[in-house]
């Protein structure tokens, strides 16, 4: 008798016992050997009998789904783990009708508290001495998640309420986003770096049905195309060189939420593919998999690019854009509209008043004058490092200008509105003079302007400041 079947004759007798004729006494004295086997390994293990009912559920299996063995034991699999795939392509159901084992299966369950939680899966079917199936067991564990998968949208925070402004563009994108919030469509959010496209993002997926799932976001330009799909649509074991676990992407992981595609215009073209693929069909694969996964994900993109510029250089697809713009939202810059500058102040001194208890009250004027006569390269989210800076170093209820980073020499006109070269010349000094102050530290620099490293080197590639 090989280790199979002396492994099949016991689980027939004790773990999956169909004839119950077995005494509680026998089982226990069966078991002993079994159960500390199983709780000894490093991965969830359960077995089912042929009438699909779970025999043993070891202590990892437990951890994972947070499930006890007095809650399992003797129910239905499907009824505890509720898979994706128990009612269409069930690997138990598999196993036992063919008999052959199924590795590195991929599915979502429900555990407990109906949290969702991927899984990699392997099952085979048990056979008694007679080689006839009397089970299954199957041994599982979780899938690597991508660090930001539960990252829901903060109940606390209306972020309708964080859209600051009553200029007339900020008003009218407050008064769609409800609209938008109600379809499915996808939306395309245009604007400068710093302008807030994020905020509008979350806003929309906060005043939406799926509010209640992740919002998660991925910045295109952060990685190379390969990296960028694996990021996006995950990869099996094995995909490639360094792939020793199979990952869940972001956008299963975004499942009945929202996936915020930030600098799509980033994107390589043979990823702009994938992803329309994507969009169009709503199933995506792994990378190196085999198994189409359906998409229940919402897609909002942003972009600091010139698209149309970018479709008509060939460098983004028109296919792609269009399907993108069902809905384009721009948010025009802070330069744009400096009559909102005293209400983000405002709202600003509360945000750091609770962050940093203080009493701030206001402003004085001339700080008031020098931020309106700012050019605001960053947008809003130089305006609010520079706040955040003054209140580092204020001590009374007032701001004023000794609280400020010296913004004054990076202070330039701005342009004529539309001149586009004026506004490019006008980004250009306030770098230059902002790198000529922190003599050439771009950490430094970028705090100061509000935008982050990769926006620095791609503005001074673009001004020829490398």
């Amino acid at each position: 008798m090989d280790n199979t079947q002396t492994i099949g004759n016991v689980t027939e007798q004790g773990i999956c016992n169909e004839s119950g004729d077995a005494s509680e006494k026998e089982n226990e004295n069966l078991f002993v050997g079994f159960d500390t086997l199983f709780d000894q390994m490093a991965e969830g293990v359960f077995t089912i009998n042929s009438r699909w009912r779970i025999t043993t559920f070891n202590r990892r299996a437990q951890e994972i789904t947070g499930f006890s063995r007095e809650e399992v034991l003797g129910k239905y699999c499907w009824d505890i783990f509720s898979s994706d795939l128990c009612k269409s392509n069930c690997p138990l159901k598999r196993a036992i009708e063919t008999g052959e084992p199924c590795t590195d299966q991929d599915i979502r369950i429900a555990v407990k508290d109906n949290q969702n939680q991927s899984i990699l899966v392997n099952t085979s079917a048990i056979r008694n001495n007679r080689n006839r199936v009397v089970g299954a067991i199957e041994t599982f564990r979780p899938l690597t998640v991508p660090d930001n998968a539960d990252n829901k949208t903060d109940s606390g925070t209306n972020y309708l309420n964080e859209i600051i402004g009553e200029s007339s563009h900020i008003k009218k994108i407050r008064r769609q986003i409800p609209d938008i919030a109600a379809t499915e469509t996808t939306v395309i959010i245009e604007g400068e770096p710093g302008t807030g496209k994020e905020l509008v993002a979350r806003a929309i997926h906060q005043q939406s049905n799926r509010s209640s799932c992740p919002f998660i976001s991925v910045n295109c330009s952060a990685l190379s195309g390969n990296l960028l799909e694996s990021e996006l649509f995950g990869h099996v074991k094995d995909a490639f060189k360094g792939a020793v676990n199979a990952k869940v992407g972001k956008l299963e992981a975004a499942k009945g939420g929202t996936l915020f595609l930030d600098e799509i215009g980033e994107i390589k073209p043979e990823t702009q593919i994938k992803l329309l693929r994507v969009i169009e069909d709503g199933v995506f694969e792994r990378v190196a998999g085999i198994r189409s996964i359906p998409m229940d994900t919402r897609i909002i993109a942003a972009t600091n690019k010139n698209l149309p510029a970018e479709v008509r250089e060939g460098r983004f697809r028109e296919d792609l854009y269009y399907r993108l713009r069902t809905v384009p939202l721009y948010i025009p810059p802070l330069r744009e509209r400096k009559s909102d500058i005293p209400l983000i102040i405002s709202h600003y001194i509360t945000k750091f008043n609770k962050k940093y208890n203080r009493k701030v009250k206001r402003i004085d004027s001339r700080t008031q004058k020098i931020l309106s006569q700012f050019s605001w390269p960053g947008n809003i989210r130089e305006l609010e490092r520079i706040l955040e800076y003054a209140f580092v170093f204020v001590k009374g209820p007032v701001i004023t200008a000794s609280h400020l980073p010296e913004i004054e020499s990076s202070t330039v006109p701005a342009g004529p509105k539309g001149s586009n070269k004026a506004l490019t010349e006008d980004e250009k000094t306030a770098i230059e003079n902002v790198l000529k102050k922190t003599k050439g530290r771009r950490d430094d620099a970028c705090r100061i302007l509000g935008i982050s490293r990769t926006s620095l080197w791609r503005k001074m590639k673009a001004h020829g400041l490398l």
